[in-house]
């Protein structure tokens, strides 16, 4: 059983947020657990479930929330880049998202990880940490969308007229899909993560 393990940051008197932290044994099973997720959710490649939303933009805020070694923001990028890769070269996928403009997922995935890296210090294993949660995770879903769109819209050569009225009628149509696989992978991660923690206090409590 992996446990969660909470470090307060403030003296007992003090209302403050606590900091998530994890052993490195955890963070390496959540790290292959991430890593899997955008295996099978992400694309068209060999190994896509197609029924599943793509959990990728979930995935860097959860990595950002639970890993902290900087190192896994970019071995998760090259994961993402290799799985696009893959299917345009071997797999016969259509390269029409494969443009100049697909360094833009860099700033993208960037909001997504530093906003699990900013709840990570404002977590706390209660309704309050709500708030915190889905602020954190809608501005930078917004922030995600506009970089990776309007990336590719404006700066992939793909529409030879560009407008930010066209622009705002496509953000409007896909954008609610994109906060919809945000949505669900985080509630899945949150019953996931509420489980653990339960089961580490009742845990303790036995002892």
């Amino acid at each position: 059983m992996f446990y969660l393990t909470i470090i307060i940051k403030a003296k007992p008197s003090e209302a403050a947020p606590t900091m998530l932290t994890l052993s490195k044994t955890q963070q390496i099973f959540i790290g292959v657990v991430l890593a899997a997720l955008i295996i099978v959710t992400r694309g068209h490649h060999f190994a896509s479930i197609n029924s599943l939303p793509s959990a990728s933009l979930a995935v860097f805020f959860l990595a950002g929330l639970y890993l902290r070694p900087a190192i896994m923001f970019p071995a998760l990028l090259a994961l993402c880049t290799g799985l696009d890769l893959y299917s345009v070269y071997f797999q016969g996928v259509s390269n029409f998202c494969v443009t100049p403009a697909y360094g833009f997922l860099l700033p993208a995935y960037g909001s997504m990880w530093l906003a699990g890296r900013w709840f990570a210090k404002h977590y706390s294993f209660s309704s309050k940490a709500i708030l915190p949660l889905v602020g954190s995770a809608t501005v930078a879903g917004i922030a995600s969308e506009i970089f990776s769109s309007g990336g590719f819209y404006f700066f992939g050569g793909r529409y030879p007229d560009p407008t930010i009225a066209e622009f705002g009628a496509r953000l409007i149509k896909y954008a609610p899909r994109q906060f919809e696989n945000i949505g669900f992978w985080l509630a899945v991660a949150a019953v996931v993560h509420i489980t653990f923690a339960l089961a580490s206090g009742l845990n303790r409590a036995k002892a």
